[in-house]
């Protein structure tokens, strides 16, 4: 298969732990031609969606990790699958290219995921989808509304609904003497909207990502632990990795969440789950492939290239 990935500039990659380098490496060993292009690469052009796209070779070695040949214009309908794989944020920028992606699928182009779920799947609200796997949550552009939620709750979580990465989340307790602020500062004074949850104590145990490929959970997940003294356990934010085998509620959400979303074409998701509950629903560029797979020996990005090949012999 020809395989083109639209991704962040590969000179970021943090090839030891990064999902997309992952896909790559084992879609070469399978024999498969890799293409890439950044997401500013993408047109429509002469009646058609293409991209600037560079022939990519995997080195085998640490630094230089890659190879690229000049890019060539080339319309995204004449790759056997087009992987969207840029990171968020998932801004105006971002729906452009969701845009041009669904002119893409209507060329011929498979596209994954697909590009109308992505720009359907807000990774903060579409878990309103599945309240009964949910803790009492609010969102709301009025600061009264997040106060009484305060009041009600006494400990909460505040998050802007475009955050990444742990960005600008804030543990809030009934008490707190900053709780104004905070509230003004996240809603920019009824700006923007805001999620408000109820606290989970299990973080401390760790924020877990649990993978849905094909609508079928990965049989671990990574549990994020936070690092002493905070609240957030993203990697990007100094949280530890440590995967561990899907519970019985973790499998119950993500077998109850998987055949919906992949029937929407959501190939790969990752699913955010602390104690027994869905927080957040990632549609856009899950990860934590590799961590996996180097505790548990798990194959990950073999089963991800499983289902692609399979979704592409459809």
């Amino acid at each position: 298969m020809r395989i083109a990935f639209i991704a962040d500039p590969l000179s970021s990659f943090k090839i030891y732990k990064d999902s997309t380098y992952a896909m790559m490496v084992e879609a070469a060993k399978r024999g498969h031609e890799l293409h890439f292009t950044l997401q500013d690469g993408l047109m429509w052009k002469g009646g058609r969606s293409v991209g600037e796209v560079s022939r990519l070779t995997l080195t085998g070695e640490k630094d230089p990790w890659y190879r690229t040949a000049p890019p060539k214009e080339t319309a995204l309908a004449e790759f056997d699958a087009v992987l969207m794989r840029k990171d968020p944020p998932f801004d105006a920028e971002y729906v452009a290219s969701t845009w041009l992606l669904e002119l893409a699928q209507r060329e011929g182009a498979k596209v994954f995921n697909d590009p109308r779920a992505i720009r359907d799947h807000s990774e903060k609200l579409a878990i309103a989808k599945y309240p009964q796997f949910t803790v009492p949550t609010l969102v709301t552009r009025l600061a009264g509304q997040l106060q009484q939620f305060i009041d009600a709750n006494r400990d909460v979580v505040l998050k802007p609904l475009d955050g990444m990465g742990g960005e600008s989340v804030f543990r809030v307790a009934e008490r707190d003497p900053n709780r104004n602020v905070i509230v003004e500062t996240l809603s920019r004074d009824g700006e923007k909207s805001v999620m408000a949850q109820r606290y989970i104590p299990e973080i401390s145990e760790g924020d877990k990502r649990i993978l849905l490929i094909a609508g079928k959970p990965v049989p671990h997940c990574l549990a994020r632990i936070p690092k002493p003294g905070e609240t957030r356990g993203n990697l990007a934010a100094g949280g530890t990795g440590v995967a561990r085998a899907l519970s019985r509620r973790d499998r119950e959400i993500g077998e109850a969440l998987g055949p919906e979303l992949a029937r929407q074409g959501l190939l790969l998701v990752g699913l955010d789950v602390i104690g027994d509950y869905l927080t957040e629903i990632n549609v856009t560029s899950p990860t934590c492939f590799q961590e996996i797979t180097q505790q548990t020996g798990f194959n990950v990005a073999g089963m991800f290239l499983d289902a692609l090949e399979a979704a592409c012999r459809k």
